[in-house]
């Protein structure tokens, strides 16, 4: 099923504040001339998508849903933008595509849509496609895309030009002999993959950059940064080692989680990274804070060399952390951690001298993980039975039924409106012995690794024989309802089906 784009800022409830420039005076008066003028966001679909794509060499591209709040609330700032960028020379052109509607949920297969609005630029055709990462209203989408345009760097010619490097912003600049040459060439491709995320600029004048230097060995990649040590440099211009320093360089060693807008582009790097992920939460009011940070910060530097993301977080900021990871205030302090694979371990009302054997116990495989889950339903009569962590592959993969499984959260307005039609569908198909219709709640659950979940809600359907599909049928109950009769397995399939699947082996033990 389709669902409204759960960003990590969402789920971990982050007061994000994508703050734009202030529109331009003739920029207002555009915008008020824009609601009279015919509609400037192109309408594609299926047929006439590549055309599109072709015909322009850069075209911002939305893919929603009609029945999407988050949508409906981006589409008039959207179409002002793209009155306002329709004068911009050369144009800018936004466009958009009904990716619910059947005949072009192949392009939203395609280019990996996952939830709505997913908002994509291509470039030269198709050959360079980014993620949106900019503002939603339309001043703000209006700026940041006339920074899109044009070269990917920047040349610096002279030190005022390099005045910006020192906004408190991560900036990257090539230092060269000359702009030619293999460094010089993966330079640029970097910034042109790359652009949608930093600023790139490049220069032969050392000294005219912020702590320049004349001598300077070059060519260099110098990395500007408002944390840690401000300036870090790198001399080698492969194109996947380059993404990689900067990719490492842009983050702090240890994130903040709190309520300062400025931290929050880290955040969501830091949530977003598939590294595992070390958190120490505690009230950074109280008296005990600097000597927590003091020893977080040095067992940092003595774990520096494993492959760990490190952040702490004030409890009064991160409520909808506690949430999402199933904890509570009066466990903290608290340090918690998620590998690569989603285990989680936890140390509650830990001390400050604790951390440093701690995260030693984790790094030499001594914890034992645990699991995020509610108590298993003492009853559990309703229409559409309520499944936690702890009974899920019971009820989901040995039951030997058809299963349509909702992964929800209480707060979700979608969830909300979509619970009385799974009750209807669910009561519908009370007669069908063969068939339960579940849910989970997910912010209160560890979903299992077999499903997907990037927001709510998400529906799988599971058949007898194991075959799991993301449900992508309609919202109402008779269209869930004709979903599931079409799509279930009977036993008699079932049965088959898992007979002509390859005898299981038992694993080869490990010799060593």
């Amino acid at each position: 099923m389709a669902i409204c784009k759960v960003w990590i800022s969402l789920l971990l409830a982050l007061a994000v504040v994508l703050s734009a420039p202030a529109a331009r005076a003739e920029e207002a008066a555009a915008a008020e001339e824009a609601a009279a003028a015919p509609e400037a966001v192109l309408t594609l679909h299926a047929d006439n998508f590549d055309d599109a794509i072709a015909k322009h060499p850069f075209i911002l591209v939305e893919f929603y849903a009609p029945w999407c709040g988050h949508c409906k609330s981006l589409a008039p700032e959207y179409e002002k933008a793209a009155q306002l960028l329709s004068k911009h020379d050369p144009a800018i052109v936004l466009a958009k595509v009904d990716a619910n509607d059947e005949k072009n949920k192949p392009l939203a297969g395609k280019y990996e849509v996952q939830g709505f609005p997913t908002l994509k630029i291509f470039r030269n055709g198709g050959k360079n496609i980014q993620e949106y990462k900019g503002p939603r209203e339309a001043e703000g989408i209006v700026e940041y895309l006339k920074k899109q345009v044009g070269p990917a760097s920047k040349e610096i010619k002279a030190p005022e030009d390099a005045t910006y490097l020192e906004d408190g912003k991560i900036h990257i600049v090539g230092v060269f002999t000359e702009f030619s040459g293999t460094e010089f060439t993966n330079f640029l491709e970097v910034a042109e993959k790359l652009r949608s995320d930093y600023d790139f600029g490049h220069t032969v004048h050392a000294n005219h950059l912020p702590r320049g230097d004349a001598a300077v060995e070059r060519p260099l990649v110098r990395l500007f940064k408002p944390f840690d040590e401000l300036v870090v440099d790198s001399k080698d211009f492969d194109v996947s080692a380059l993404e990689k320093f900067i990719e490492a360089s842009s983050t702090p060693k240890v994130v903040t989680f709190d309520k300062n807008p400025d931290n929050h582009p880290y955040l969501l790097k830091f949530f977003q990274s598939n590294a595992p992920k070390a958190m120490l939460f505690l009230n950074f009011s109280t008296g005990p804070f600097e000597s927590f940070k003091k020893a977080y910060y040095g067992a940092v530097e003595e774990f520096s060399g494993k492959d760990v993301k490190f952040l702490i977080g004030d409890i009064e900021a991160s409520q909808g952390a506690f949430q999402y990871f199933g904890l509570k205030e009066d466990q903290a302090p608290l340090i918690l951690i998620q590998d690569s694979d989603s285990k989680k371990f936890l140390k509650e009302q830990v001390e400050a001298g604790q951390i440093v054997a701690w995260l030693k116990d984790y790094f030499d495989g001594k914890l034992t993980p645990f699991r995020k889950s509610e108590p298993i339903p003492e009853a559990n009569n309703e229409p559409v039975k309520v499944v936690v962590a702890d009974n899920v592959h019971d009820v989901v993969f040995k039951s030997g039924k058809n299963v349509l499984i909702e992964f929800y959260a209480p707060w979700c307005g979608h969830c909300k409106k979509l619970a009385p039609i799974l009750d209807e569908a669910a009561a519908t198909l009370q007669s069908e012995e063969d068939v339960v219709i579940a849910k989970m709640d997910a912010t209160a659950n560890d979903v299992p690794s077999e499903f997907d979940v990037q927001g709510y809600p998400t529906l799988y359907f599971v058949t007898p024989s194991g075959k799991k599909v993301s449900y992508e049928g309609g919202r109402t109950a008779d269209e869930i309802v004709d979903y599931i009769k079409k799509n279930k397995e009977t036993a008699g399939q079932a049965a088959t089906e898992k007979a002509a699947e390859p005898a299981a082996t038992e694993p080869l033990k490990d010799e060593l």
